[in-house]
């Protein structure tokens, strides 16, 4: 088959954009993996459809699949890159509201410039079964045993589910292990996106995240609410704040539980092309 698509990226976490407005979503799992090999196919953190809306309130459905071919539910960086792609496509213009569904249900954009999309990404999930997240109660603090080291996280869903832990140094060797070992945990029965973040001031953080079905991505958007939520939670960081990661940065804003959540940041397109598979 020959398959077009679009290749973006948002601040280095990349995708595959394949264009569904008139045709049923063509990939198995197989396929999917396929376009995601780096070296024999395309290669993305995840491959994103653009579908008619199933939810009537909706412009447009996405569908999300990571680079192993599972499904996912959200992805910051990735409905930043679909608002992008529907403007390129003549369906948002600058300055438009719009809401759009994702396989965690709607999230509301608004496209601030041609490569600039503002994100409502909802409200955080605390609860551990809406996670979901072996605890007993709600805690802004876990202890979690990875491989003999006791962790403590924080942990919530942002249609994703997310553990946050905080360090003083990103680059120590041990987070290369810890990553992948907290990302298929036990007590999260769906896996959870592992970030590791470290505290700047009250309005900036640096992260790294493994990503479930990924591994390590330049970026993670849901991951960097799911950062600046955990600390907002305990008191730590002011209601904006600036998260960098490898890939660039994020502005979140987040005045607290039960407030919508919102997330700023660029969106790039990166070549258009074919795959034959």
């Amino acid at each position: 088959m020959t398959l077009a698509f679009s290749k973006m990226h948002g601040i280095g976490n990349d995708f595959v954009m394949v264009d569904c407005r008139q045709r049923a979503f063509p990939l198995e799992q197989a396929q999917i993996r396929a376009i995601a090999d780096r070296r024999t196919g395309v290669g993305f953190d995840q491959l994103i459809s653009i579908e008619p809306p199933r939810d009537a309130s909706c412009a447009f459905y996405y569908g999300l699949w990571n680079a192993d071919g599972s499904p996912a539910g959200q992805c910051g960086n990735g409905v930043r890159c679909v608002a992008a792609w529907l403007h390129r496509a003549g369906e948002l213009a600058i300055g438009d509201t719009v809401r759009l569904e994702s396989p965690s249900g709607p999230v509301t954009v608004r496209l601030t410039g041609p490569n600039e999309v503002t994100v409502d990404m909802g409200v955080p999930k605390l609860e551990p079964a809406s996670i979901p997240f072996r605890a007993d109660a709600t805690a802004t603090q876990y202890a979690i045993e990875v491989d003999g080291d006791v962790l403590q996280i924080g942990s919530l869903s942002m249609g994703n589910p997310h553990a946050v832990v905080v360090v003083p140094d990103l680059q120590a060797p041990s987070l290369d292990r810890l990553g992948p070992l907290l990302t298929a945990h036990e007590r999260f029965p769906d896996g959870v996106n592992a970030g590791f973040v470290q505290q700047i001031d009250r309005g900036q953080l640096h992260l790294r995240v493994h990503e479930r079905g990924s591994g390590w991505t330049l970026a993670c958007g849901t991951g960097a609410c799911a950062a600046m939520a955990v600390l907002r939670l305990r008191g730590e960081v002011d209601a904006q704040v600036k998260v960098t990661l490898p890939g660039g940065t994020l502005s979140i804003e987040w005045a607290g539980p039960g407030a919508t959540l919102w997330m700023t940041g660029p969106a790039a397109f990166v070549f258009e092309g074919e795959w034959w598979g």
